[in-house]
């Protein structure tokens, strides 16, 4: 399956929508709509991995490469996922002790919107 990469912003915070798989033929999609919004200055980052299947080793690189420049910045990536295969990635790695992992996007968007007031 073709990954697709769409973006929207609630509030704060901008989501990065990923469908189908990320691996190593496809993860550039997604680095480069990563970076896009990193450049602009955005520094609330929430990752929907919702309706991905699958995600090897380069996607996982992509993530953290990605986790670490918003943090030198004073920003914040959480991510979305319930798909068993995509958390098996994180977990046997130990990324998930690192990386804000919600089950929902709501959730992950809150999570990456912790230092907005709120009304």
């Amino acid at each position: 399956m073709p990954i697709s990469v769409t973006t929207s912003t609630t509030g704060e915070v901008n989501i990065v929508h990923v469908s189908g798989e990320i691996d190593v033929t496809s993860a550039a999609v997604l680095r480069d709509a990563l970076e896009a919004l990193i450049a602009d200055g955005r520094r609330r980052l929430t990752l929907d991995l919702g309706e991905v299947t699958f995600m090897d080793s380069t996607g996982l690189g992509i993530v953290v490469g990605r986790l670490k420049k918003l943090t030198r910045h004073g920003g914040v990536l959480t991510v979305a996922a319930d798909h068993e295969r995509v958390l098996r990635v994180f977990t046997i790695t130990g990324l998930d002790q690192l990386i804000d992992i919600h089950p929902t996007l709501e959730g992950a968007v809150r999570a990456a919107d912790v230092d907005t007031p709120h009304v």
